[in-house]
């Protein structure tokens, strides 16, 4: 992890492939497996030859594995990563946790290459509530940039540096952790995740 006064960026590249990266706690939403999440070496990768996989394809089909950093705990923030969508047959999912408080309350975006969409979401309580939702093209087996803009009770996604939801809530106005997310079978790669406080 590269941390600056207000800005901490994971890339991976100095973490043992094969192994869990250190930082991070492993979580899950719903039901099904906990989840597989390993460092990996990928060939092509945005940052260098490392990856954060989440290769576990249990299709359980509310089930949300999550990766979460230890720190840093933001309110305002910039948040973004690249992602690869892999396999699944359930889904091919790669989401962005932000306002995290534990695996069954924070904020969720995420883009689905079966189902060629982003959303926005809450979850409260282990219930997902949708906020928002974009159509287009969310292909697989593409390194794509998802990020998520966070400013008090207003909240911007962007796809591929395209601003495509732009909506508000009021559900966890506090701080929280950030983190990774997918769900049900999809196996992804995660590199150069960013949070900036705003």
């Amino acid at each position: 992890m590269l941390e600056g006064a207000s800005m901490w960026v994971w890339n991976f590249d100095k973490e043992v492939a094969g192994k869990a990266p250190p930082g991070f706690t492993f979580s899950r939403t719903g039901n099904g497996k906990l989840g597989r999440w390993v460092v990996q070496q990928e060939n092509g990768a945005p940052s260098g030859a490392h990856v954060l996989a989440q290769l576990d394809s249990d299709d359980t089909d509310y089930r949300f594995p999550i990766a979460v950093a230890n720190e840093p705990s933001l309110r305002n923030l910039r948040l973004s990563v690249r992602c690869r969508p892999v396999s699944g047959k359930v889904d091919q999912a790669c989401g962005l946790v932000f306002r995290y408080r534990d695996e069954n309350n924070y904020y969720v975006t995420r883009a689905n290459a079966l189902e060629d969409n982003v959303r926005l979401y809450y979850m409260a309580s282990g219930k997902r509530y949708q906020i928002a939702s974009w159509s287009g093209r969310v292909s697989s087996g593409t390194w794509h940039e998802l990020r998520a803009d966070a400013n008090s009770d207003r909240f911007e996604v962007y796809w591929d540096g395209k601003k495509v939801i732009d909506a508000s809530d009021k559900t966890f106005p506090d701080g929280g952790k950030i983190g990774l997310w997918t769900k049900a079978d999809s196996v992804t790669y995660f590199d150069n995740l960013s949070a900036e406080a705003r």
